[in-house]
């Protein structure tokens, strides 16, 4: 039976020469595993603490123009000067040539949230423009493309092994996106979760600082149980990665008024949405289809939240589609407030009614008055635009009690409640 491509890696792997991992990183590995595999043990040291992995290909499309031992170990070593402009080095678990003109990445993903793949989209088109810079300076003349796929590597309990080599495999399908069997199985399983709608929906409350009553909830999405869509990662990540986002995020929605009618809830419903979904031509045909079928759903119960750090730039239909949606009564939220640019950018240009603010900002705030200097000067940005404060990711009380002092309206997080589904009678969180 052939090897696999990521089986010849492992076997390869005390080829120092082929690896990227840093001789400092080295002091996560006890001397016994390195010659076991390093990169194993780099994947499940990210687990552990609470993060996740994934693996990202570059494949070559236009290797014809150089194509010589020289060249191949230059385009290595572009790869690793531009890998590590973009990611610290604790961020990068291995780097290696699965072939004679592709390199699989995998790194450390710190954000467990569906919204991670446009990190590692943005990680990729950085790492790119970097090295094609890199190869056109060293190389002029010859013409240089790539096509690139990632994939999260999922945390199960079967072999770390296993679930690397399922992960890059899918990897690898994405990013050669011809008549590919693997990609095509990615494809029609993604088409057949949607038109079957097979999408579970749970909901997390956000609960009232002061009062500690649940005032709205959160809906979150899962793919078909038991299956590796079933984690929003892989689930979002592939969808993104067929261009079925828009569908994908139209059932949700869907789904969001099927279970408001069911459950009969009167608490405000928070309901994620990508710039692609809303900076689409057919988003508002579509919702007002849905509120046409669903007449017991009051729009003005229902808040837009804008999912992404990504900018809203580049999505032509993105402003007139916000107009639209508040014309209807829906209210509009920005998430990830205080992790980048984009969600500044984008409070700027929507003024939202919500503004929900990152867990980044919100971790260990308690110990950090950095921290709620930041939050304080989030808090005056939400003043001067009238919006309402969440404040996101809350996992202990010292968290909760610096909200608490410093007024902020709204939370959500595993110290007030997991997420659940969505239940027909209100509770309060103590």
């Amino acid at each position: 039976m052939t090897e696999s491509p990521l089986v010849k890696i492992c076997q390869s792997i005390i080829n120092w020469s082929k690896i990227l991992l840093p001789y400092k990183k080295l002091r996560y590995y006890p001397p016994s595993f390195i010659l076991r595999n390093p990169v194993v043990e780099g994947v499940e040291f990210c687990f552990k603490n609470g993060h996740q992995a994934a693996v990202i290909v570059f494949n070559q499309t236009d290797h014809h123009s150089v194509n010589t031992k020289q060249y191949r170990n230059g385009l290595k070593e572009c790869f690793k000067q531009s890998i590590l402009e973009v990611f610290t080095d604790e961020n990068i678990i291995s780097l290696h040539n699965h072939s004679s003109d592709g390199h699989a990445l995998i790194i450390k993903v710190h954000q467990k949230k569906k919204e991670s793949f446009f990190e590692i989209e943005a990680f990729i088109n950085n790492i790119l423009a970097s090295v094609m810079d890199k190869l056109e300076n060293k190389y002029q003349g010859a013409h240089f493309s790539f096509e690139t796929g990632y994939m999260f590597i999922e945390e199960s309990k079967s072999l770390t092994t296993e679930a690397i080599e399922r992960a890059y495999h899918q990897a690898n399908a994405m990013a050669e996106k011809r008549i590919h069997s693997k990609y095509n199985d990615l494809l029609f399983e993604m088409t057949r979760i949607i038109n079957n709608k097979d999408l579970q929906l749970l909901a997390q409350p956000i609960i009232d600082v002061s009062t500690k009553q649940i005032k709205a909830w959160e809906i979150l999405t899962r793919g078909p149980k038991g299956t590796t869509m079933e984690s929003p990662l892989q689930l979002f990540s592939i969808a993104r990665q067929t261009n079925l986002l828009f569908e994908l995020e139209v059932i949700v929605l869907e789904k969001a008024f099927q279970q408001i009618i069911k459950t009969g809830t009167s608490h405000l419903i928070f309901i994620n949405f990508t710039p692609i979904t809303l900076g689409s031509k057919e988003f508002i045909n579509a919702t007002t289809e849905l509120l046409t079928k669903y007449t017991e759903i009051d729009p003005y119960k229902i808040i837009i939240e804008i999912t992404e750090r990504d900018s809203i730039e580049g999505y032509k239909y993105f402003t007139d589609n916000i107009k639209a949606l508040r014309m209807m009564g829906f209210r509009i939220a920005v998430d990830d407030t205080g992790a980048g640019y984009a969600s500044l950018h984008t409070i700027s240009e929507v003024l939202p009614d919500i503004i929900k603010i990152d867990r980044s900002v919100i971790q260990d705030i308690d110990t950090n008055s950095v921290k709620e200097s930041m939050l304080k000067g989030l808090l005056l940005i939400a003043k001067e635009t009238g919006s309402i404060v969440v404040a996101e990711g809350i996992e202990k009380e010292g968290e909760a009690t610096v909200l608490s002092r410093n007024n902020v309206d709204l939370a959500q997080g595993y110290f007030y409640a997991k997420p659940d589904i969505l239940p027909s009678v209100s509770r309060t969180v103590s």
